[in-house]
């Protein structure tokens, strides 16, 4: 069990792309009691709160420890990107938890070799 020590100074955080991409337990929820119409809704309204609720914690996290975060996923290239695809081809709630859930992340994870942690549940 050897601390591992990095010198990155800039590190690349996920956030935004569960609540973009339905990798959450609690958008299957949502799906079953109102199919995509339903899911469609929660996660604009979680995109719409996640600048205040998540973003400055754990921006003010990382910064605690001397680094400074980049959130790729809410680069505003990426979510106008997202927002243009069929939420039915980002996810299938149909497929099991770690493949329809964030399912193009998945896919296209899988498509550029990094296929371990392709198919982890959040």
């Amino acid at each position: 069990d050897a601390m591992i020590v990095s010198g990155a100074k800039i590190l690349l955080v996920g956030i935004g792309a569960d609540e973009q991409l339905a990798g959450y337990g609690r958008h299957r929820v949502v799906f079953a009691r109102g199919g995509y119409d339903a899911l469609r809704d929660e996660l604009y309204m979680e995109k719409q709160r996640l600048w205040t609720r998540n973003l400055g914690r754990d921006d003010r996290c990382i910064s605690d420890h001397g680094r400074e975060a980049r959130f790729p996923f809410l680069d505003e290239e990426v979510v106008e990107f997202l927002e243009k695809i069929p939420l039915e081809d980002i996810c299938d709630m149909n497929q099991p938890e770690g493949v329809g859930d964030k399912m193009i992340l998945r896919i296209i994870s899988r498509w550029i070799g990094v296929e371990q942690c392709s198919s982890l549940v959040k």
